[in-house]
């Protein structure tokens, strides 16, 4: 039951990143913000709630998402930070989402979807470094967070069905 909550957080975060970017009212940096906020919510969330099936696979979420959680807020309430870390967030979002992929394939080896789970989050870490540095569009980076985020949680619930 704690793994099908948690899937469904990840789809509604999701979906919530997708919309967010879309109403173009909020700065730049409050999408990179909120997008690297929401992603840390459920990295931290997925994290305590994996601690009691693999222990290092935890862990590293938790850890992954408080770093997450300090940056996005450091993002979306400090305007000066955003401007000196506005080629380094395109990265930093990218290699986040591929670390994530990597520390899901190594806590989920024996299952199919978690596995592709973190293929996927590699995939997009990489897509979105491309696109952060040749597009640019922050609408576009934030829905490719909300992507792998529905994604993820789409699968998670086919990986937890007996």
């Amino acid at each position: 039951m704690k793994n099908i909550t948690i899937s469904i957080i990840s789809i509604l975060l999701g979906i919530i990143i997708i919309a967010g970017p879309l109403m173009g009212i909020i700065s730049a940096s409050n999408i990179l913000g909120l997008s690297v906020l929401l992603l840390a919510i459920f990295l931290l969330i997925n994290g305590i709630g994996e601690i009691d099936y693999n222990t290092t696979k935890g862990l590293l979420n938790v850890v992954i998402g408080i770093i997450m959680l300090i940056v996005s807020l450091g993002l979306i309430f400090n305007p000066s930070l955003f401007s000196f870390l506005t080629a380094l967030t395109i990265y930093l979002a990218g290699i986040f989402l591929i670390i994530i992929g990597l520390v899901i394939i190594i806590g989920n080896r024996e299952e199919k979807y978690g596995f592709w789970m973190g293929i996927i989050g590699i995939i997009f870490g990489v897509i979105y470094i491309i696109l952060g540095t040749y597009i640019k569009s922050q609408i576009l980076l934030g829905s490719l967070i909300g992507i792998w985020l529905l994604i993820t949680g789409i699968l998670n619930i086919f990986t937890n069905k007996y």
